[in-house]
Parts: structure tokens; sequence; C-alpha cells
């Protein structure tokens, strides 16, 4: 925005001060060196009918009267040699009028004095000196141009950038907004505010967070209540097996129902992952220890490698979170012998590495076995329903973050957790 508006003022003003200084000085200043050139050459031609001393004062009074010129008259002298003389437009403009008008040799000195310019012509007796204000041939108006254009320019930029505040503040805040959701944090301070186009993006984004939010909602809810109903058929199922004598065939429903409930319990911890939880700041050390001595095993099984750095807290889902780092932590027990916990962070996320040294997950299955329901069998463990790692997904993105599967160091399978800060 600020392009749009700089770029066109830039370019005016630019093509403004060219023109005027194609004019000023090849007309203005033309014309003042031609006027400067006429006096000298009356004042020239004066003297050179009358020589004397008598006549040098003569010459003096009248320049001094009528052009304000003042005259040294050098006797016997040689015109003065001017070097390094820096090159002006004006000088060259001066000079080449002189040359048109004088018949007599000529030197100008346009530098040597701040606010005189003198015009040294040879005569056969001497040297004579014409003294005239600088204001005579280099005009004082282009610098007030130059000072009023840049005055003017940044006066209105200073507007404009006001304006501008005005209008990319609420813009700021939409994103702002829009990247708090983005990381499953609330955004109730979102108000609309700002030009009718940005007030129109606000409002597809709130109605846009609802929709999503329903939707979450109901598709959650749904999965619980069909869970939650799922478990009264199977607990008469159970009550009624009671009465069966014990056979094979006792034995295979029981251990389908036992599935059963299992898989139902899994998809009620799924339901409640994408729960609302209210968000707390929360130290994620500290989840991943509470996480690890839950699972009561030697460190030369379960091992938490100490952070290099110290690990900010974050706003975060806690049980969400916990619940993420479990799964993880149990599947790697389940497949691996050895585990090893890692934390790390930087400026910008938290990363909770977890490695094994089990037979891993082929690369080519890596991004669906976060979907849910998907199981890999792994040698003879099938057990699972398929959700562990989708919640832990889930967890991460709910957050903003990401759940990355990789190769580890141990052999195994390198799960990254990964939490914006």
């Amino acid at each position: 925005m600020l392009l749009i508006i700089l770029t066109p003022m830039i370019l005016v003003q630019i093509v403004t001060v060219l023109i005027f200084y194609e004019r000023h000085w090849d007309t203005v200043t033309r014309y003042m060196a031609g006027n400067l050139s006429s006096d000298i050459h009356v004042i020239v031609d004066r003297f050179a009918s009358d020589q004397s001393q008598e006549g040098f004062e003569e010459t003096s009074a009248f320049a001094g009267r009528y052009f304000h010129f003042k005259l040294d008259w050098h006797q016997k002298g040689i015109l003065p040699r001017i070097e390094n003389a820096p090159y002006t437009y004006a000088s060259d403009m001066l000079r080449q009028s002189l040359d048109t008008k004088l018949s007599h040799p000529f030197v100008l000195d346009l530098h040597r004095n701040d606010d005189l310019v003198s015009i040294h012509v040879q005569f056969p007796g001497g040297v004579l000196e014409i003294k005239s204000s600088r204001k005579r041939i280099f005009s004082s108006t282009s610098w007030l141009v130059i000072l009023w254009t840049v005055s003017t320019s940044i006066f209105l930029f200073a507007i404009a950038l006001l304006f501008l505040r005005g209008q990319v503040r609420p813009i700021r805040r939409l994103a702002k907004a829009a990247r708090q959701v983005g990381l499953g944090r609330p955004a109730p301070d979102y108000r609309l505010e700002g030009a009718r186009e940005v007030r129109l993006a606000g409002r597809a984004f709130q109605a846009m967070h609802q929709r999503i939010q329903r939707q979450l909602v109901e598709r959650t809810e749904m999965l619980a209540q069909v869970s939650h109903d799922l478990r009264t058929p199977l607990t008469r199922m159970k009550l009624q097996l009671q009465y069966i004598p014990e056979s094979e065939d006792k034995t295979g429903l029981e251990k389908d129902i036992s599935e059963m409930e299992s898989m139902i319990t899994g998809y009620i911890d799924f339901a409640n992952s994408a729960m609302a939880e209210q968000i707390e700041t929360r130290s994620v050390t500290e989840i991943v220890k509470d996480s690890i001595s839950g699972f009561n095993l030697p460190d030369d099984v379960l091992k938490l490698a100490t952070p290099d750095a110290k690990v900010p807290e974050i706003a975060l889902r806690p049980r969400l979170i916990r619940r993420a780092v479990d799964n993880l932590i149990g599947n790697a027990i389940r497949f691996g012998t050895h585990t090893e916990v890692r934390i790390e962070c930087d400026h910008e996320q938290i990363q909770i590495l977890i490695d094994d040294d089990g037979p891993g997950i082929p690369k080519e299955h890596r991004i669906s076995v976060l979907r849910p329901f998907v199981r890999l069998n792994s040698g003879n463990d099938s057990s699972g329903d398929g959700l562990g790692l989708s919640i832990a997904n889930d967890a991460a993105l709910s957050h903003g973050g990401l759940l990355l599967l990789g190769d580890s160091p141990m052999g195994g399978l390198r799960a990254r957790l990964q939490l914006p800060i």
C-alpha cells in the first residue's frame, strides 16, 4: 500500500523537478547570463573609449550607479590564471554570451568569492576587474523549489502514513486472529473495524470459524454418542455369556467383546481429544516427565534426555498434549525394546522427539497411518484401534504444529511432535 502511494508521488516529483531544472537552466540561466553580459559589454565599451584614471573613475561611478558593479583597475596587469574552476551551466552560458559581445580577452572567476563573481578584461594598459553579485547569474529559486518539493512530499507522505496505519491496523488484527485460531487458541478480542472490504473479510473469517467449530463439535459428539450407545448391547452380551457353558466358542466371543470394548474406549478417547478444552500456560517438559513417569519403566527401557536449552511455558491444552505424548511413547514401547525421548527448543517452536529401536514404519505408509482407524500389522502384533497416531496428529494440528514420522538413529521410528511458541 505504501508503494502504491509513494511510487506515483515520487515519479511526479521527479518529473516536476526535471522539467523545472530543464526550463530553469536552459531558459532562466541563459536569460540572466545574457543580461549580465550586456551590462558588462556596456561598461567595457565605455571604459575602452577613455582608459585614463579620470575615465576609470567616471566608468566606476556609472557602473555602481546603474548596474551595481564594483570596478578595479590593475594597471599594467595581465589576466590571472584560474585553475581547477568547477564547471557549471551558468558559467558556461555567461562565457558563451561574453564571447559574442566582447572583443577583448577575458577570464571568469565565479567561485573564489561566495558573494561575488569577477570578470577580468584585458586592455592594452592593464586589466579591468568587474565584480557583480552572484545573484545576477546564480538563481536561488532552484533550491527553494527543491526544498518545497521535498517538504511537501514529506508532509503528504506523513498524512498518507497516518491513513495507512488506520487501514493496516485492522488487517494486522485480522491476521493475528487467524493465526491464533490456526494455533488452536481463541481470539476473543477481535472486533470488526476498518474499511468496508476489511470488515467483509472479518465477517467471512468469523463465519468460517464458527462453521468449522460447529462441524467439529457435531462430528465428535456423534462419535462419542455412538460409541457410548454401543456399550449397552455389549454389556448385555457379556451378561448373557455368563449363562453359557464354557467352550471354545464362548472364549472366542469373550475375546471379541473385549476387543470391541477396547476399540470403543479408543473411539471415545478420540472424540474426547477433539472436545474443547481450556487453554492453559504449561511447561511441555513437565507434561513429558509426567507421561514418562506414568509408564513406570526403568531408564534403560524408557529414557528422557535433558534438553540443552530452557524450554519456555506455552499456551496449550495440557490433557490433549499429554494424551498425544502417551500415545507416541506407548507405540514406541509396544514395538521396540528401548525408547528415548528428547525435547528441543528454538525461538519458533518446541519439538518432542521420540525414538525407538523397533521395526519402524515404511515411508510409503507414514502419512496414511496418521488418519483415524488405520492400522499396520507389525510382526504378530495387530493390537490397537488405529487411533493413537491420529489423536497425536490432531493434537499437533489443533495447536498449529505438526507430527512428523521419520527414521530414528536407534534404527526404528522417530516421531517428531512440533508445537509453535
